[in-house]
């Protein structure tokens, strides 16, 4: 029990928030694209998309939020 908690330990992953939020935009942006389009080419294209915007977001996000601190 205590080696398992030890690997478990040692496995941990520590994400900033950037790193989080490009993670989530990967994801998100494949179910969008496999379950908004038909063609593939098109849901190639149309998830690429959604991941240009999500990621637009984050540091649209992040200049609002320093503006406002500021």
């Amino acid at each position: 029990m205590i080696m398992a908690q030890m690997i478990l330990a040692q496995m941990t992953l520590e994400l900033s928030h950037f790193t989080a939020a490009l993670l989530f935009s990967v994801f998100a942006s494949i179910v969008f694209g496999i379950t908004q389009r038909n063609d593939a080419r098109e849901q190639i294209r149309y998830g690429l998309y959604c991941f240009a915007m999500f990621v637009g977001g984050v540091f649209v996000a992040g200049w609002v939020m320093w503006l406002l601190r500021r």
